[in-house]
C-alpha cells in the first residue's frame, strides 16, 4: 500500500478543535497502536476527531490475491482512497445492523464485509446460513480470504489469513480489525488463547468484552467474520463506500457477471510497474482483464477479454 494523506470523512470536526474524554482518548490510542503493532503503520494512517477515528489507506493489501478463486465475478482488485470512520464512544445498540457494504476495517486498512454476496442481509437472514450467497462455499473468494468486488475494491469475507500471517503481534490477543461502531475485531480464539464455546458468539459473531464491553470475532464456521453491527453507528447510511471505475464520460462501468459453472486456473499477476493481469480459462477459451496506470492520476489503461462481454476484446481509460 501507499501512503495517503488522512482524509476526514463525514464532515467530523478535527481533533484539535474537540473536548475528547478520557474513553475517547483510550479509545483513539488503542485503535491507532493496534495498527502500529500489527506493523501496518507505514500504509495505513489514524487520525482522530471529536467522534471518529478515521483509518485511511488506498485497500490495496501487500499479500497475495485473487489465488484460488473458482466462482470469480470478474473484477480485479484497483487501489482505492478509502477512510474508515470507526466511533471513539462505542454504545451498543437495540437492533443488529446490516448493509450491503462494509462493516469494518482490518487493521491493514483492508475492508472487511459480511460472508455473503446477495446484497443487504435482513435480520431473519442473519439467524440462517445463506449457503448460495455464502462467499466462501461458492468459490469467490481467494486463499486470503478476500476478493475484488463490484468497485474493483478488494475486501475480506472471512479470517484475513495472509494478512494476520504477516502481522508483527499475530496471536490471540492481537486485534485484526475494527468496526465501524467501534468495537475491535479478534481472531477464532478469546484473547487469552482459550477456545470460544459453542453459543458464546451473538447473531453479529461477537461477544461481551472486560476491556472494551464487546469484541468480534472470526471463527471457523459460518458466519466466517463479522455479519452484523451490535453498535450504534452514528449517519450509519453514510459509512463509506467504494465506487465503481468511471470512463471519460464519468460513467460508472458495469459489474462483471460470474461465469456460470465457474472457472480454471485464475491467476492474479502483479508487476513492479504497477500493471497488474487477471488471466482464467472458462469452457477451455482463454480470458483476462489486464490493466497499467496511466499517465492522469488515479486512471488505468485497461485491456479485457471477459466472458460478461461475450469475449470482446475491449480497451479503456477508467479511473476512480
Amino acid at each position: 500500500m501507499t501512503r495517503l494523506a488522512p482524509i476526514l470523512a463525514l464532515g467530523l470536526i478535527s481533533l484539535s478543535m474537540a473536548k475528547p474524554t478520557a474513553a475517547h482518548d483510550n479509545h483513539c490510542v488503542a485503535i491507532t497502536t493496534s495498527i502500529a503493532e500489527a506493523g501496518f503503520d507505514d500504509s495505513v494512517t489514524v487520525n482522530c476527531t471529536d467522534d471518529h477515528a478515521i483509518i485511511s489507506s488506498d485497500i490495496y493489501p501487500d499479500h497475495e490475491l485473487m489465488t484460488g478463486i473458482v466462482g470469480t465475478n470478474e473484477q480485479v482488485p484497483v487501489p482505492a482512497e478509502y477512510s474508515a470512520p470507526i466511533q471513539l464512544e462505542p454504545e451498543l445498540g437495540n437492533a443488529p445492523l446490516t448493509r450491503d457494504a462494509a462493516l469494518g476495517v482490518a487493521v491493514n486498512g483492508v475492508p472487511i464485509y459480511d460472508y455473503t454476496a446477495a446484497g443487504e442481509m435482513t435480520e431473519a437472514d442473519l439467524a440462517h446460513h445463506q449457503a448460495q450467497h455464502d462467499t466462501y462455499q461458492t468459490g469467490q473468494l481467494d486463499i486470503c480470504g478476500g476478493h475484488a468486488g463490484r468497485g474493483d475494491d478488494y475486501h475480506y469475507h472471512m479470517a484475513p489469513t495472509c494478512m494476520i500471517e504477516q502481522m508483527s503481534n499475530r496471536g490471540p490477543a492481537a486485534i485484526i480489525g475494527w468496526a465501524f461502531d467501534g468495537y475491535p475485531i479478534y481472531g477464532d480464539t478469546n484473547p487469552d488463547g482459550s477456545e470460544i464455546a459453542e453459543g458464546d458468539l451473538d447473531v453479529c459473531n461477537g461477544q461481551p468484552d472486560e476491556t472494551f464491553g464487546y469484541r468480534y470475532h472470526t471463527s471457523p464456521d459460518a458466519p466466517y467474520i463479522v455479519q452484523c453491527l451490535i453498535g450504534q453507528v452514528a449517519e450509519f447510511d453514510r459509512l463509506p463506500r467504494v465506487l465503481p471505475l468511471q470512463d471519460a464520460a464519468g460513467r460508472a462501468v458495469s459489474p462483471g457477471r460470474p461465469p456460470r459453472g465457474g472457472v480454471d486456473k485464475l491467476v492474479f499477476t502483479q508487476n513492479e510497474d504497477g500493471s497488474r493481469s487477471m488471466d482464467y480459462a472458462y469452457r477451455g477459451e482463454s480470458y483476462y482483464i489486464r490493466y497499467a496506470p496511466s499517465h492522469d492520476p488515479g486512471c488505468y489503461d485497461f485491456t479485457t477479454r471477459t466472458v460478461t462481454n461475450g469475449g470482446e476484446v475491449v480497451s479503456g481509460k477508467f479511473c476512480r
